[in-house]
């Protein structure tokens, strides 16, 4: 992988594919570059796809304290090395960094995000700081394998299947990330939808959700898609949280197409 530096000084590894107009590919909660190695691959035919490891996270590095800011100016770093106005897809966490970064004023030509995990309402808001505050103890007392457990549970994966998941090479990898949990704990703020920061979302936004998702998921896509001056919903029939590259890469693929045009309008 290919290295840059952040604006901290902190190092920030990136991988390159395919070529044609720009796009960008931001992973959720406890995602690496590897876990959008095969998004990536299905896009690059037609596009010059970059991933890349957040901070704290595979290859790159990380600086204490961390603030939301670092992590923008990291996605600044790598839309400065593709150049013009970048496409971005983000996933979970993820989108919601994209949009953080693009509400914070980041040219971006199209952004598209999949169910970033906002849990709007007084009872999502409660849920949430609930499970802040535990990942905050689990986390202060080194506990790792808890704080993995309690995000997988709380994302709804089942108990039998977290059981299998520990006794197989992957847990660890989930270990070593674990940290970053708390990195997207904090772009995520109490759990409502930014509305008002989210008005400077200049880029036109295509939010996507899963049809076999919960239903409280698929509202708060719609609410956040209202919330975004140029935000549409698309629900995808049959996907879940865990979304099929194969679904997704033709969505947008169709969808980022569109900034070959903006990108030399621009």
């Amino acid at each position: 992988m290919d290295k840059t530096l952040s604006r901290d000084g902190t190092l920030i590894a990136y991988r390159c594919r395919g070529e044609g107009p720009p796009v960008i590919l931001v992973s959720g909660a406890l995602g690496t570059a590897a876990t959008e190695a095969p998004l990536a691959r299905l896009l690059a035919p037609r596009f010059h796809v970059v991933t890349y490891d957040r901070r704290g996270r595979g290859d790159s590095g990380d600086s204490a304290p961390y603030a939301v800011e670092r992590e923008i100016e990291d996605l600044a770093a790598i839309a400065e090395v593709v150049g013009g106005r970048p496409s971005v897809f983000g996933v979970g966490a993820g989108g919601a960094l994209a949009l953080e970064a693009q509400a914070a004023g980041l040219p971006v030509g199209l952004l598209a995000v999949h169910e970033p995990p906002y849990t709007p309402g007084a009872a999502g808001l409660l849920f949430k700081a609930g499970c802040t505050a535990r990942l905050y103890r689990l986390l202060s007392a080194g506990d790792r394998d808890g704080a993995v457990e309690l995000f997988l549970t709380v994302t709804g994966v089942p108990a039998d299947l977290i059981a299998r998941m520990r006794c197989a090479p992957l847990w660890r990898s989930l270990e070593s990330v674990a940290h970053t949990l708390a990195y997207d704990d904090a772009l995520l703020g109490d759990g409502s939808v930014p509305a008002e920061r989210f008005a400077s979302v200049t880029a036109r936004t295509l939010v996507v959700s899963g049809g076999f998702g919960p239903a409280s998921a698929r509202a708060a896509t719609r609410l956040l898609a209202d919330a975004l001056p140029r935000g549409r919903h698309r629900t995808l029939t049959g996907q879940t949280r865990e979304l099929a590259p194969q679904v997704i890469a033709p969505v947008l693929a169709e969808f980022f197409t569109r900034n070959v045009y903006v990108g030399r309008a621009s």
